[in-house]
């Protein structure tokens, strides 16, 4: 690669097919590439938006998708079997398992039923040996616990996307072999005790992500978030591990083959 040139680097979670980005997406990809994101994670959270979000796999080199039913919409959409998820999982392009999880912060009351809907995802990624894509909000005691009892039961890869929760959640991720996702909440300038947690944390077991179209980093902060912008993320990731930006997005960007198999293997469709 000659001096001048972009470092590659991937955005391990993005939802290309919320409204936010519709008509745009010729575009939006052009713009990704233009800023070294060659690869990208389109996230699918309900079953009537799979078929979207699979086009937009099958149409787009370097776009992926995983597949599941997020904390948020338990108790709204149709509960998702293992089944469902496994079948889907057979697609070329179909990478990750969720994402899945547990948010208290607004759905507090089903509780219950996002604990059972977060095993159920869990299952289907042993049986896929997919990553399962974690949601933690609000729920960080419940989350460690299950995560880890569910894991002692049969081990599964994991990653805790746009990690924002405690040290105590991020330590027993790590302990357990799973990967933790900045995302543009630790660019934000108030955010110095998460970069902590992320300093704290080996940077082999690191990867970035945007989540757009939420959660853009500065300079963007407050507009419409998108997969170009998670080179400003990275730059911060960078800092914080005292590396380059070169060198942060090459070591990010193994970590992603190596937790994204699938992706590494060169699946296509």
């Amino acid at each position: 690669m000659s001096e001048t040139a972009i470092p590659p680097i991937v955005d391990s979670h993005c939802h290309l097919d919320f409204p936010d980005f519709d008509g745009e997406h010729d575009a939006i990809i052009a713009r990704a590439r233009n800023a070294g994101v060659g690869r990208m994670v389109s996230i699918c959270t309900k079953l009537s938006q799979e078929p979207t979000v699979r086009r937009l796999a099958e149409t787009y080199d370097g776009v992926f998708y995983s597949f599941g039913l997020h904390p948020m919409s338990v108790g709204k959409e149709a509960p998702l079997t293992v089944e469902q998820i496994v079948q889907v999982a057979r697609h070329p392009k179909m990478v990750g398992i969720g994402e899945t999880g547990l948010d208290y912060h607004y759905t507090a009351d089903t509780a219950a039923d996002q604990q059972a809907s977060l095993r159920l995802h869990i299952e289907a990624a042993r049986q896929t040996r997919l990553p399962l894509i974690i949601h933690a909000r609000d729920a960080d005691e419940d989350m460690a616990r299950i995560l880890t009892e569910e894991f002692r039961a049969g081990e599964y890869s994991c990653v805790m996307h746009c990690f924002s929760s405690g040290p105590d959640l991020a330590r027993a991720a790590l302990e357990l072999g799973f990967y933790l996702s900045m995302s543009g909440i630790a660019a934000f300038p108030r955010s110095t005790e998460l970069r902590e947690i992320f300093a704290a944390a080996p940077v082999d077991r690191i990867l970035v992500e945007t989540d757009s179209p939420y959660l853009a980093p500065p300079p963007y902060r407050g507009k419409r978030n998108e997969p170009a912008y998670v080179a400003k993320t990275a730059a911060v990731g960078a800092e914080v591990y005292g590396m380059s930006y070169a060198d942060f997005a090459r070591q990010t960007s193994e970590n992603f083959d190596r937790l994204f198999w699938k992706v590494a293997l060169g699946a296509t469709a």
